[in-house]
């Protein structure tokens, strides 16, 4: 039987160097002389070693009992010692974050990534479909136990009526519990990512519910009707053929001049965009009140809306077609009613408008020629109802 070396032998060691206090220990001397116990085995054909206090800290004879508690796994369980080591600590990790919820690490999520996202459009979004469709089923549920039945109750419901929808919400929970993974919140499998949790569909494309031009000056006569800001903001919308996002992310200091200026990182193709206004858009800005830095501040939250308020306001006005859909209806007025090229209403769309040779080439001109057709656009939706039969040919 081999004898190995006593505490009081292996105390007067000093020499850098590994040396034999047990079955696979070993009392591990620095070149600094700092002094612990290692665990030295094979497994799998390579050699390893595993680190198991200072020698200062636990003596010989605990040292030893680990050991024998590391082989023992190693022999008889066969279960790396190393590995297991690992896994008790995630499993430590694991139980003291436990009371972490899904809603609480959303929220972190959401703060870590906001400063990234372009505008406050991105958040907005998040952070409504988590607290409309996730939160409610999951937000409670700590984060660690989110499991695949926790991600079907919440796409299931919604899976077949709003698909898009439901694809959106699994990949923000997806992106959550793959962020809360890294930070050892929960375990590294991903519910979210799991195969045939959303019905496959047919792909085909969908296009925007548009309100045909002719009734414009009637739907607008009514919306003048209404008090509340979201309809300013509808109308102000339809005016400059712009974005849900565009409009109501708009702030004051980004008019000037009667001009709009919408910045890059409000923009969809991430360039700064100018906007002539038309008499009636600036009429409309002039009387609204200046509270804040936000032309269309919501009243409750203090910053401005979701576009989810035109939609909402279109509902209630019995009008099935959305926000964006106006955009459609200013394209099919320019290209049906005026004469104004075709170039010149994609600017105004802040659509690309061809190669890089022709769009040098027109840059010169098109703000003046979006200014009269923006002007005539203003002019045929503040028109009264009764003449919107009559279509005159305009010229650009």
């Amino acid at each position: 039987m081999r004898k190995y070396l006593s505490a009081k032998d292996l105390g007067k060691l000093t020499k850098r160097g590994r040396y034999a206090a047990g079955p696979n220990l070993y009392l591990q001397i620095s070149e600094w002389g700092t002094r612990a116990w290692i665990f030295r085995y094979r497994i799998d054909g390579r050699h390893r070693h595993m680190g198991l206090g200072a020698a200062d800290l636990l003596t010989l004879q605990e040292a030893r009992e680990k050991a024998h508690a590391a082989r023992r796994q190693l022999k008889i369980d066969g279960i790396d010692p190393i590995e297991a080591k690992r896994a008790a600590k995630h499993e430590r990790l694991l139980a003291g974050n436990r009371h972490k919820t899904f809603r609480e690490v959303a929220h972190d999520y959401i703060a870590a990534h906001e400063d990234n996202w372009r505008g406050d459009g991105s958040r907005l979004q998040w952070l409504s479909s988590l607290e409309k469709h996730a939160l409610p089923k999951i937000g409670d549920v700590p984060v660690g136990a989110v499991d695949v039945a926790a991600v079907l109750s919440v796409l299931d419901p919604i899976a077949r009526e709003i698909p898009e929808t439901a694809k959106r919400v699994r990949n923000r929970i997806a992106n959550i519990l793959d962020w809360a993974a890294a930070r050892d919140l929960r375990p590294h499998d991903n519910p979210a990512k799991r195969p045939n949790l959303l019905p496959k569909r047919k792909r085909r494309v969908e296009h925007f519910a548009a309100m045909p031009y002719d009734d414009l000056p009637a739907f607008m006569g009514e919306l003048r009707q209404r008090s509340e800001l979201t309809a300013r903001a509808l109308e102000f919308l339809i005016l400059t053929a712009a974005r849900p996002g565009e409009v109501l992310g708009m702030h004051w200091s980004e008019v000037e001049d009667n001009v709009w200026t919408v910045p890059g990182e409000r923009m969809k193709g991430g360039k700064p965009h100018r906007v002539p206004l038309s008499e009636r858009a600036i009429e409309l800005l002039a009387g609204l009140p200046r509270e804040g830095e936000y032309v269309f501040l919501g009243r409750r939250t203090g910053a401005h809306p979701h576009p989810m308020v035109l939609m909402e306001l279109l509902r209630r006005m019995g009008r099935d077609v959305t926000a964006h859909g106006f955009r459609s209806s200013f394209r099919d007025w320019a290209a049906e009613a005026t004469a104004y090229p075709n170039h010149v209403v994609e600017q105004a769309l802040a659509h690309a408008i061809g190669n890089g040779v022709e769009a040098a080439y027109r840059r010169g001109d098109l703000f003046e020629k979006r200014r009269r057709l923006m002007n005539d656009w203003g002019r045929y939706c503040s028109q009264p109802a009764a003449s919107k039969g009559e279509v005159v040919t305009l010229r650009a």
